[in-house]
């Protein structure tokens, strides 16, 4: 009878055990299949995964305060919400559903706030190289569209101006200077380019400053100055109708003068143009604190580059136009800007020195001397 009981036991004992064999397998079985099914659908299809990180980081741009909008994008919420707007109302830049607008204009306004390459704003954005390259173009020939929008004409200054600054400079339209922005041509094309300094450039190589002014006047679609009306240049253009140009031999820029007060009329009239005058400098060192990508050569082909310069000048007056304040304008005053005008048959169209221009700036020149004598009392 103990036998019994014991084979018994023993047989409940190890159907007991083939049980729970069975049931640790089913269970190995079932985790084997939910194991494939997560490394199949979620970690295989990371897309979920680069969508959910792309949100975050758009958030950390955009969404969050207007401190690390402008840090990163150069311009506040508000104003960056006004570019997405002008962009899909007459920007007419890819609609496709893949990537949403906001996303091609952060992309665009990282890479040229911080000059970074196509590898990191793949990084930061999970998004393909060749995805970010077709994106970037269809931004920078939207925003190229806009320039009716964003291009500043200028106005004389008036009759009544009370600005120390411009009082003397009635009718003046503003300021025309250049600047070296640095570029990368084929091996073959640089000599065209190469500067002074041997830096390649976009300027002309060694043309001078009239020379490229000439050029500029000359061009049907170029610069076009109303009679009547001028702009302020320094002494490497021609003192000609349109083109107010200082004094040369005579002491001029802002740091030669230091304490010293001026002696003539040709020296007070030089001092105020170059205080007039130096707002170009102040405005192009502000474009390139603003936008890395101007301080150093790109890998773009050099037509884009070109295209790149204006429209960081076209974001750059929309930044002016809707942003009250921005921390780059702490270091750098504003400027003023160039350009056109719609009439052909009463404009400018010679930067021949002149005497009637000479004289004009005599006049200008003692009276502005004469007036500055009697406010010190001499």
């Amino acid at each position: 009878m103990d036998q019994k009981r014991i084979m018994f036991y023993l047989i409940i004992r190890l159907w007991h055990l083939q049980m729970m064999n069975i049931c640790l397998m089913m269970l190995l079985r079932m985790y084997n299949l939910v194991d494939k099914h997560y490394k199949k659908y979620i970690l295989k299809n990371r897309s979920l995964v680069r969508h959910e990180t792309r949100l975050e980081y758009l958030d950390s741009l955009i969404g969050s305060s207007d401190i690390n909008c402008v840090d990163q994008l150069r311009m506040n919420k508000r104003t960056f919400g006004v570019l997405c707007e002008l962009l899909r109302a007459d920007g007419r830049v890819k609609k496709d559903g893949l990537v949403t607008l906001e996303e091609q204009v952060c992309m665009f306004l990282h890479t040229l706030s911080h000059h970074v390459k196509n590898r990191t704003i793949r990084s930061r954005f999970k998004r393909s190289g060749e995805t970010i390259s077709r994106y970037f173009n269809s931004v920078l020939h939207g925003v190229l569209r806009l320039q009716d929008n964003l291009l500043c004409v200028p106005e004389p200054v008036p009759v009544d101006c009370t600005d120390d600054r411009w009082r003397w400079f009635k009718n003046c339209l503003g300021v025309l200077d250049g600047t070296y922005i640095q570029v990368r041509v084929l091996e073959n094309d640089k000599p065209r380019y190469r500067t002074r300094k041997s830096d390649i450039a976009t300027n002309v190589g060694s043309a001078s400053d009239s020379i490229v002014l000439r050029d500029a006047i000359s061009n049907p679609n170029g610069l076009k100055v109303p009679r009547g009306c001028y702009y302020l240049v320094d002494a490497g253009y021609s003192n000609a109708e349109g083109f107010l140009s200082p004094y040369r031999g005579t002491r001029y820029h802002l740091k030669e003068w230091g304490q010293r007060i001026p002696s003539n009329r040709e020296e007070y009239f030089n001092m105020k143009h170059s205080c007039a005058r130096n707002v170009i400098e102040r405005c192009f060192g502000l474009l390139k604190v603003r936008w890395a990508i101007l301080r150093s050569p790109s890998f773009y082909p050099l037509k884009t580059q070109c295209r790149i310069i204006t429209v960081c000048c076209l974001l750059h007056n929309l930044i002016r136009r809707e942003m009250d304040v921005h921390p780059a304008e702490c270091q750098f005053d504003n400027g003023a800007e160039v350009d056109e005008t719609d009439r052909d048959d009463d404009i400018v169209n010679t930067i021949e020195a002149s005497h009637e221009w000479t004289e004009y700036r005599n006049m200008l020149a003692m009276e502005m001397y004469n007036e500055w004598r009697q406010r010190r009392g001499l």
